[in-house]
């Protein structure tokens, strides 16, 4: 009798569920939480972006010349020259704030005309002097306001080309100003590249300058400004 009930008695043990370690009540408890979540909670929460932090650039130490350019005629060539004047005074800074717009107020790039020199000391002096009269108004002054085709977040590096609208001041006037923009950014997250502009030198109130050995000059002044902006702190 009694060894037929320790039989039976194994017998119904071993059909009772293993319990170990590696099969406990824990575990089916989770699984049970997880099939009840909220479908997607856990894939929002990884997807989340952090917000973009604003970013200030400004000019390098080197790499940065702004300069001008005019078509004149001179006496005894039969083409035109373009007079050239250029300078690597160029201070300020540029900020692209968290939704990828410039911020104003701390977006400004200031060209000391004085220091700008061509290949004739003379045409140099009369600009000065007569032209753009820097002893009043010894700088150029922009400020941007907005960028067609500028992505909304700059890529960590490319090529980019895009059109810069702003408030330039020459001379004392103030106007609107539309530049053309290509650039390209490094791994460092230095951004070089050109802006051009162009404009009548009506436009800013100036006079067309006639010099010596200068027959004519064309009512138009190209500006350009080759940049390589870094951004603060590196």
């Amino acid at each position: 009798m009694l060894s037929s009930f320790l039989l039976v008695a194994l017998s119904i043990v071993m059909q009772l569920p293993a319990l170990d370690a590696g099969h406990t009540a824990a575990p089916r408890a989770s699984a049970i939480a997880a099939d009840n979540a909220t479908p997607g909670v856990s894939a929002v929460l990884t997807a989340t972006p952090q917000p973009r932090a604003a970013i200030r650039f400004v000019p390098a130490a080197e790499g940065n010349e702004a300069r001008y350019r005019v078509r004149e005629q001179l006496v005894g060539f039969d083409f035109p020259n373009d007079a050239v004047g250029k300078t690597s005074k160029v201070d300020g800074s540029i900020m692209i704030g968290a939704d990828g717009k410039f911020v104003r107020d701390s977006s400004r790039f200031t060209i000391d005309l004085r220091t700008l020199v061509s290949d004739q000391d003379r045409r140099d002096n009369f600009i000065r002097r007569n032209t753009i009269k820097t002893d009043s108004f010894p700088n150029a002054v922009f400020v941007p306001a907005s960028a067609q085709g500028l992505p909304a977040v700059l890529p960590a590096t490319g090529d980019m080309a895009f059109t810069l609208t702003g408030d330039m001041t020459i001379h004392g006037v103030t106007r609107p100003t539309t530049w053309q923009v290509k650039a390209t950014r490094a791994a460092s997250g230095a951004v070089t590249g050109t802006a051009t502009t162009d404009f009548k030198f009506g436009d800013f109130g100036m006079t067309i300058p006639k010099v010596g050995r200068v027959i004519s000059v064309d009512d138009k002044i190209t500006l350009e400004y080759d940049f390589n902006l870094v951004p603060q702190g590196r």
